[in-house]
């Protein structure tokens, strides 16, 4: 394939007649693909006389911004570059005898290991210089021009010198032809190379007409795509691979790298190299790359076959919603089996699952959040949890996913993007998603579409392995047109009914009240909408709610806990008599009706030496429960 050209060096070509500095930003310590043209000697000759024949041979290679850029001015007859940075001070580009020569007799250089320290008072004297040269073309290239003011809006004296300089220079520079070579008239330019283009002052960038801003954007998808041609020759196994192995390889290998640096995609090569991973481990390269782990638990054979066992054991954790499970365990096995945004051209980035819990409240949605953790990772606290109620200002943003450049804490990241960091495995519960603050919303569109999210410091984290919930009590209760709050479903409704009016009023609470149906889009069908609990569940959860209160009394005060089935029955209806609440509610009765005049009764009470209790009655007087006891 053809190589595709880079377009910041193109816009550089095209400007050089009319603009006299140009301040580059963006990625500029990334890699570029360039082509080579390269002399090569034959000295076995090709006739009777045995005479030293040459050819020129092209090769595509990819090169740092310094070689890139010589590559491109030297096709338009510039002889050297001179490099300046504030550590090593002053050097000649490329570093060979011709180019070294001809700089020291131009400006008058005196190189000490191939470098000289400048102040800038002498730096931009040379600037000065430089821009009227008329012997060769040259170009001046300042790198970590971002380190040169210590604040780009409160310079000291001399920095303030140095750029009212070198404002002065970029407008009274005049386009020069070379005596020797001739050609169109061109500048001599002044590149300037910074992190951010506010890294400079203002002023400078903004008051000079002849001043140039060119951004250096991370790689599109022809370009991965040629680069990854360049690396796959290095991938173990490549030189035995079929052409449809190494179409797949070039295929994943550039898709995989979506928003990365030509450099992440030789690094990711090199780290292959390390491993010692083949061509068809591409994917699991580039994972490793991303989140820094080789090892890929969503692999694991132990894991289908928990799955394949699970709907048993979840359903005893979350009881009476068997729709809800059968949907999440399918959500789940096609996480599992890589087929996450199959239907897509690519989906490899997105997150592993996507689910959205939606039902009343106390009806296990983050009990069964809780339960996959477990499942997967085997522990049910290995789960990162953001209550999304402390996230309903817009400033809060800033707590979850770092503040913007130039704001104070922005080098400290975010809540989210650390924690992902640092648990790339795992699953992201997101409490009451109705919660937070629209703007704060939107940044899941990113998340949920490419798997990723950069925080104010830069640094990106991936979500390609994680499992992300979310957890919502919207369309249990609707407002009507005065605005009064209304009970839309409610104990008794069958689960279709739930089901369809929750869905809807999810569907219109993104669509019209937050005109963001790309986010609903984004959700698509993985919302598992959670019933009501019935009385024949609320029995069940009473039942496991009393043996943790047995068993507590157990270890805490070595007592055995007993009551009659009356007493039973009797608290049993005491808690389960509103189900609005579900399971949470039915624990709250617990408290309120038995664990609280428990722990009255006992507080009276010598247990020296005692080894069981026995409720044997509840009582009820001016509001006040009290139990009956007997200890033995």
């Amino acid at each position: 394939m053809n190589l595709p050209e880079t377009r910041w060096l193109l816009d550089l070509q095209r400007l050089l007649p009319i603009r006299s500095h140009f301040v580059i930003s963006g990625s500029i310590r990334d890699n570029f693909l360039v082509t080579l043209d390269t002399t090569v000697i034959d000295a076995s000759g090709g006739n009777a006389g045995n005479t030293a024949t040459s050819g020129t041979t092209i090769s595509t290679t990819l090169v740092p911004l310094n070689r890139a850029l010589w590559v491109s001015m030297k096709r338009n007859d510039y002889r050297f570059l001179l490099l300046y940075d504030p550590v090593d001070g002053l050097r000649v580009y490329p570093d060979e005898p011709a180019q070294r020569d001809l700089a020291t007799r131009l400006f008058d250089l005196k190189l000490a290991d191939g470098c000289q320290q400048i102040s800038l008072e002498s730096l931009s004297k040379l600037m000065k210089k430089l821009s009227a040269e008329r012997e060769a073309r040259c170009a001046l290239v300042i790198d970590f021009a971002s380190r040169i003011p210590r604040k780009a809006e409160q310079l000291s004296d001399a920095e303030h010198r140095f750029f009212v300089a070198a404002e002065k220079i970029s407008l009274t520079a005049s386009a020069v032809v070379p005596r020797e070579t001739g050609g169109v008239p061109q500048y001599n330019p002044v590149l300037w190379l910074v992190n951010r283009a506010q890294d400079l002052p203002s002023w400078f960038t903004l008051d000079s007409e002849r001043v140039a801003s060119l951004v250096i954007s991370k790689p599109d998808f022809e370009m991965r795509q040629a680069a990854a041609l360049q690396l796959a020759p290095l991938f173990l196994g490549y030189d035995k691979a079929d052409a449809a192995v190494r179409t797949q390889f070039v295929k994943s290998f550039t898709e995989g790298t979506e928003g990365m640096s030509l450099s992440a995609l030789s690094d990711i090569t090199e780290l292959a190299d390390r491993q010692k991973l083949a061509i068809g481990d591409i994917e699991d390269a580039v994972r490793c790359y991303k989140v820094g782990a080789l090892d890929n638990p969503w692999r694991k054979d132990y894991l289908r076959k928990k799955i394949r066992d699970a709907h048993l054991f979840i359903e005893d954790r979350v009881k009476g919603q068997h729709p809800a499970v059968v949907k999440t365990l399918d959500i789940l096995k096609r996480s599992v089996m890589s087929l996450t945004g199959a239907q897509a051209r690519s989906g490899g980035s997105r997150p592993r699952g996507v689910l959205f819990f939606a039902g009343p409240t106390g009806v296990g949605k983050t009990e069964l959040a809780k339960t996959l953790t477990q499942l997967v990772f085997g522990d049910e606290r290995a789960y990162l949890r953001f209550d999304m109620s402390e996230f309903a200002e817009e400033h809060t943003s800033a707590r979850l996913l770092g503040a913007p450049p130039g704001y104070v804490g922005f080098d400290a990241g975010g809540e989210l993007t650390n924690a992902v960091r640092q648990k790339p495995f795992s699953v992201v519960l997101f409490d009451e998603i109705e919660k937070a603050h629209p703007r704060i919303l939107d940044k899941f569109l990113q998340i949920l579409e490419d798997g990723r999210l950069t925080d104010g410091r830069g640094d990106t984290a991936y979500f390609s392995e994680t499992i992300l919930i979310f957890t919502s009590n919207l369309g249990i209760y609707v407002e009507d047109t005065q605005g009064q709050r209304s009970q839309n479903v409610k104990p008794g409704d069958s689960y279709e009914t739930v089901e369809f009016k929750v869905r809807e009023a999810i569907g219109n609470y993104f669509k019209f009240k937050l005109s963001r149906p790309e986010l609903l889009n984004r959700i698509g069908d993985n919302i598992v909408v959670f019933n009501f609990i019935s009385a024949e569940v609320a029995s069940k959860i009473f039942d496991g709610m009393l043996r943790n209160v047995a068993r507590r009394l157990q270890e805490e005060l070595n007592l055995q806990l007993a009551m009659p089935a009356s007493v039973r029955d009797e608290l049993l209806l005491r808690c389960t008599r509103d189900l609005s609440n579900g399971g949470r509610g039915v624990g709250n009765q617990l408290e309120s009706n038995f664990i609280n005049p428990l722990s009255r009764a006992l507080f009276e009470q010598e247990l020296e030496g005692k080894q069981r209790v026995t409720v044997t009655a509840i009582s009820e007087a001016d509001k006040v429960i009290s139990l009956t006891l007997q200890l033995a």
